[in-house]
């Protein structure tokens, strides 16, 4: 079996040969359902790598899928020294991540799945995981830009988190990795 690149962005060729079938049967015939696929957003370019394997499976699965941005919460320290308007801030971050996620939707999901945004505010990690559990989800496809060292120890990792706490499997999309589909 192998997957090709089109020449419209998202899009991919399945090649399969006569050994593939059972492959192919097996899928058909799959113990298990996608129903559902979460993909968190941060506008990243690694993140919309994530999505375009999200629709993939989607297509496959003849999954819906749940497009999430999360408004970070504020830091105490930036609050109380930096004098910010932190409800207007996020308010404007709000419908900016909307208005984003709906560009989305529009540009890139089109007909390859059926989609529905939503819109957190809080601790990334935690309400990606929040929201799995509320959807529910059958899968989650999270990006990650693969930190590591003192990075890793001050920012920590939302993908670690999700990876530990998700109520269902978790897809990691690394931003570079060897790539199964076109992005």
């Amino acid at each position: 079996m192998k997957i090709k690149p089109t020449k419209k962005t998202g899009e991919v060729v399945l090649e399969v040969n006569r050994s593939d079938e059972l492959l192919l049967t097996a899928a058909a015939t799959a113990p298990f359902s996608v129903k559902r696929i979460l993909v968190p957003m941060d506008f990243s370019e690694c993140s919309k790598k994530a999505l375009q394997y999200g629709l993939a499976l989607a297509k496959l699965h003849n999954s819906a899928i749940t497009l999430l941005y999360v408004v970070p919460s504020p830091s105490y320290a930036a609050v109380e020294y930096g004098g910010i308007d932190y409800a207007a801030l996020e308010a404007q971050m709000r419908a900016d991540g909307e208005k984003e996620l709906a560009m989305l939707v529009v540009d890139e999901v089109r007909d390859k799945a059926r989609a529905d945004i939503a819109i957190r505010t809080g601790s990334p990690a935690n309400e990606i995981v929040e929201v799995a559990r509320e959807l529910p989800a059958d899968l989650i496809v999270v990006s990650t830009r693969g930190r590591t060292g003192l990075k890793h120890v001050l920012l920590g990792s939302v993908a670690e988190h999700v990876v530990r706490y998700a109520p269902c499997p978790v897809l990691v999309v690394r931003e570079k990795e060897h790539d199964f589909i076109a992005n």
